[in-house]
């Protein structure tokens, strides 16, 4: 038996795909749309590395199914507009193997959406989900906070 249709808003462009209901965002962006940018972690929503916005807020791709965000707006990686959230990454040098900077960003991003100037209790609970095996804690945090200055 074929796959049901589903239809998704990703980064402002319409896909049809077809997919069973319950089967995970995250494989869908991947695997079958080539949107690589988001990335997986642990397959448990705990590391934060398949962070997506579903309508603006985060949201971890590898738990969030097909079916729940049928009909809402999706924003990846690669259609994040974050201008100067990337470019205090980049001065803050925040990337060292890069693995979860997709999911860092997104999460980074949520926040200062919903709070331009965020404390550091808040910024410290915004992306106390994503784990950096790096260890680069303090360069995202002084780049978050670089960004919300900017």
């Amino acid at each position: 038996m074929e796959n049901p249709t589903q239809n998704l808003t990703i980064n402002g462009r319409n896909f049809t795909v077809n997919a069973e209901p319950n089967m995970p965002v995250l494989w869908v962006l991947r695997d079958i749309l080539g949107l690589t940018g988001t990335k997986y972690g642990c397959g448990s929503g705990l590391c934060g590395a398949c962070t997506i916005h579903v309508d603006g807020k985060p949201m971890r791709g590898c738990l969030t199914s097909v079916k729940q965000v049928s009909g809402k707006n999706i924003t990846t990686i690669e259609g994040l507009e974050a201008e100067k959230l990337k470019q205090a990454w980049e001065k803050h040098n925040v990337p060292q193997c890069g693995y979860c900077q997709a999911g860092q960003l997104m999460s980074a991003a949520a926040l200062l959406k919903t709070t331009p100037k965020p404390t550091d209790a808040q910024i410290n609970d915004a992306m106390s989900g994503n784990i950096c095996r790096c260890g680069t804690y303090p360069r995202i945090k002084a780049a978050i906070i670089d960004a919300a200055e900017a």
